[in-house]
């Protein structure tokens, strides 16, 4: 099958490249980027050099998919073209993951390039929407902190037994920014140093809401709080919420309960690994896992889920694959088999 890669340059872009290389299915023949267009993908990305492309300003040839790693509206407008041809596409930007056009604009301050593709637009969290991935031709990747955000909750929210509000305190490292200069990813800036941003509401925050919604039985009442921390890889979530019976939960036995609740509703699930132990960023880096830690807290009757991963493979690159394998019919699995690097 042969694939193309809109804006390689990005992080996500080589991720994707790095990913796809050792796929057997998968023939990266045409690959773009904006600045670095005309150039040779190993001037830009030595680490790539095996793959042997030129870096071109539009993609060429006869593709079966394409994957878009894209800005934000950018994306939209280099995705339309493609689907018009009939090639399948799956977004990496934020472009199609909402369902409302005027929360796009709300949310984003530009105005969607084409409405009708957002209701035909499958959301790409495959745990949740495996079936219509199976049988989409678009699909939206989610955005790195709602896919642990939502993996952690989801069970909770589907089996009813925590109020409807919910507090997601989420800690990203700085490649979550991209590799766009701006004042916030300065070294000086970011080094020995953890501050909270979006304090009035971040832009995934829509997205986490939209895909917890359909699991409950009443409207959530969501808290969703952003920091950026000193480290180049990973987003740690911890989530809070009242039990709605907290002496169903009490003891030990209450403990294994939930996890028991996690580890059956994940069961059928390759990249969602739910652990007996609060996990580590460092225990995802470079690989597909979401690790999922549910607990509670005794004295106060509060579920506590603790979910991470890294935010180019399992957050970006590594689920636009999972979504590509489940869309073409390949195992899921495929390429995506690779341990974390630890320490």
């Amino acid at each position: 099958m042969k694939v193309g890669i809109i804006n390689i340059t990005g992080y996500a872009g080589s991720e994707l490249a790095r990913i796809l290389y050792r796929h057997p299915e998968v023939e990266v023949t045409s690959v773009t980027g904006r600045s670095a267009a005309g150039q040779q993908l190993n001037e830009v990305f030595p680490h790539l050099t095996a793959m042997d492309l030129t870096i071109d300003p539009e993609l060429s040839g006869s593709l079966d998919l394409v994957f878009s790693a894209l800005p934000h509206k950018a994306s939209a407008e280099a995705c339309i073209p493609v689907l018009e041809q009939g090639v399948k596409v799956v977004d990496i930007s934020a472009d199609f993951r909402l369902k409302k056009a005027d929360e796009y604009q709300e949310w984003y301050g530009v105005d969607h390039p084409d409405h009708t593709y957002l209701e035909e637009a499958v959301y790409g969290l495959t745990e949740l929407h495996r079936d219509d991935v199976r049988t989409s031709r678009l699909v939206a990747n989610p955005g790195c902190y709602p896919t642990s955000a939502i993996l952690g909750l989801a069970p909770a929210v589907a089996a009813g037994i925590i109020t409807q509000d919910i507090i997601v305190d989420s800690k990203s490292g700085v490649s979550g920014g991209g590799r766009s200069l701006t004042m916030t990813n300065h070294f000086s800036e970011v080094n020995e140093n953890v501050f909270a941003y979006a304090l009035n509401g971040h832009r995934h925050l829509p997205e986490i809401t939209q895909e917890l919604a359909p699991l409950a039985s009443k409207p959530l009442n969501l808290t969703f709080l952003t920091h950026l921390i000193p480290m180049t890889r990973g987003i740690l979530s911890s989530c809070y919420a009242t039990l709605i019976e907290p002496g169903n939960w009490s003891g030990d036995d209450g403990k294994e309960k939930i996890l028991k609740l996690y580890r059956d509703y994940y069961a059928d699930d390759p990249f969602v690994s739910v652990v007996s132990t609060p996990p580590q960023t460092k225990q995802t880096l470079g690989n597909n896992l979401c690790l999922v830690h549910p607990s509670i807290d005794q004295r106060t009757g509060r579920l506590i889920v603790i979910s991470c991963l890294d935010n180019l493979v399992k957050g970006a690159a590594g689920q636009a694959v999972q979504n590509m394998n489940v869309m073409c019919g390949f195992p899921e699995e495929t390429s995506l088999e690779a341990l974390a690097v630890y320490p």
